[in-house]
């Protein structure tokens, strides 16, 4: 039973989360890569409005690719609860209506973000050369958005199911074209801005052909798509996915709030922050797999009635994400003298990149806690409490700290305010999915004494 219910319910469940979160982190990670290579080679033109603009384009395109983010995060939640309970079938018809959900809705976004790209840019405080580089990024890079975000769901199945290493495939497919393309289209080809735009959608065709692939010839996991399933299969799918969703915005908010502060001080501490939110998406990939990598894991035993491995993946994370956080932060903070010249950054934008790389770098083992709370309560029923965590980070708690820390410490003070925040609602958060995980095992053994 075990071994139809799902590939988690029996086994180390220290192996698993490693497993899992390391393939997940390197798959990640090369999806952020595409939009890291990208800035370097602009970085090398030595044009810190180039920079800005870029850094500023991947804030908005951040925003769309979290409702995606989402949808993912609902996919993994319920495909992987029913294969732990071994209904492969109804997982299959989830499977494609989460695929079908999440392009369309992409699609519609990022149609509407594409209509508005002018406004929203100078909300954000674009202006002058920078606003017209970044206007014609996202004309080129917004309609390739549903092509991403139905790659992120196949990936997303293709966990749910257990197997790591194809879901690590599709994202690392799409670093492989943008290593190549990059030098290719900005440098020699001298196209800049344009020619790092066209590089990134190339990449996200490239991920989403071999998502798909993965998904239907390896695992048989989309069906054909039948109009009974919305009434069935939609409720339960929206029901954790539309909180998913609310819950991942929260990020790009808290993002735009910060990056409309430092935008007060300037191109190059906006370049700065563009370098700081680059490195952080690409280095701690980890810790943003975290959520995708062990909701499989928590869904198939949550689905098994196995609370007790629950508990343990719980404290299994939690671990991993302090000792990725450490050897992370140690590295990047040797690297920093590299990481700023390789930009070319000036004073400002290198004070900014030396106070995340040497001190608030380590605040993500509190943002680990927050993403592996955000599971525990995505997986177990729960999404609307992940919602209100993310939300009392960035909602609650990032506008007050940035222009406290802004006021008195400069542009830096993005960079504190930032670490601040998570920090604070890493803790409340755990905490919160820690009392949640020891309820559950007091019920089951409630259940199983009166059995």
């Amino acid at each position: 039973m075990s071994g139809a219910q799902g590939k988690f319910v029996t086994g180390s469940l220290m192996r698993h989360v490693v497993v899992m979160s390391l393939s997940g982190a390197m798959g990640l990670s090369f999806t952020f890569l595409v939009d890291f290579l990208a800035l370097w080679w602009i970085s090398q033109l030595r044009v810190e409005a180039m920079i800005a603009a870029v850094g500023m384009a991947g804030t908005i395109q951040f925003a769309v690719f979290s409702i995606a983010i989402g949808m993912m995060i609902g996919a993994v939640a319920l495909v992987s609860r029913t294969i732990g309970q071994g209904d492969r079938e109804c997982a299959r018809r989830i499977a494609t209506l989460a695929m079908l959900l999440t392009a369309g809705v992409q699609a519609i976004v990022a149609a509407l973000i594409y209509v508005f790209r002018i406004p929203v840019l100078q909300a954000t405080g674009a202006e002058g050369e920078v606003l017209a580089l970044a206007e014609h990024f996202l004309s080129v890079t917004l309609p390739s958005m549903p092509l991403i975000a139905a790659a992120i769901c196949a990936s997303a199945i293709l966990r749910a199911v257990g197997d790591a290493w194809r879901s690590m495939a599709v994202t690392m497919v799409a670093g492989a074209v943008a290593v190549v393309l990059d030098p290719l289209l900005i440098v020699w080809a001298g196209w800049g801005v344009t020619g790092a735009a066209w590089s990134i959608v190339a990449a996200r065709v490239a991920m989403f052909g071999v998502g798909l692939w993965f998904v239907i010839s390896t695992h048989d996991m989309l069906a054909r798509p039948v109009r009974g399933d919305i009434p069935t299969y939609m409720p339960p799918y929206l029901g954790i996915a539309l909180p998913a969703i609310v819950t991942q915005i929260s990020t790009p908010f808290g993002n735009w709030i910060l990056t409309r502060e430092v935008a007060e001080f300037g191109e190059s501490a906006v370049a700065g922050w563009g370098v700081v939110m680059r490195l952080t998406i690409l280095a701690f990939g980890g810790i943003f797999a975290l959520s995708g990598a062990i909701g499989g894991i928590i869904g198939q035993n949550y689905g098994a009635r196995r609370p007790d491995r629950v508990e343990g993946a719980y404290w299994a994370a939690l671990k991993f994400c302090a000792v990725y956080t450490l050897a992370t932060w140690a590295i990047m903070a040797a690297l920093t003298g590299p990481i700023i010249r390789s930009f070319g950054l000036s004073s400002e934008g290198a004070a900014i990149v030396e106070a995340f790389t040497y001190y608030a770098a380590g605040a993500f083992i509190f943002t680990g806690a927050l993403f592996v709370a955000n599971a525990t309560f995505n997986n177990l029923a729960r999404p609307l409490w992940s919602t209100g965590a993310n939300w009392f980070r960035d909602g609650v708690l990032m506008l007050p700290l940035g222009i406290a820390f802004t006021v008195t410490t400069g542009a830096v003070g993005v960079v504190w305010a930032n670490a601040l925040a998570n920090v604070i609602a890493g803790i409340v958060a755990a905490w919160l999915a820690w009392r949640y995980i020891r309820s559950l095992n007091r019920t089951e053994a409630v259940a199983t004494a009166a059995e």
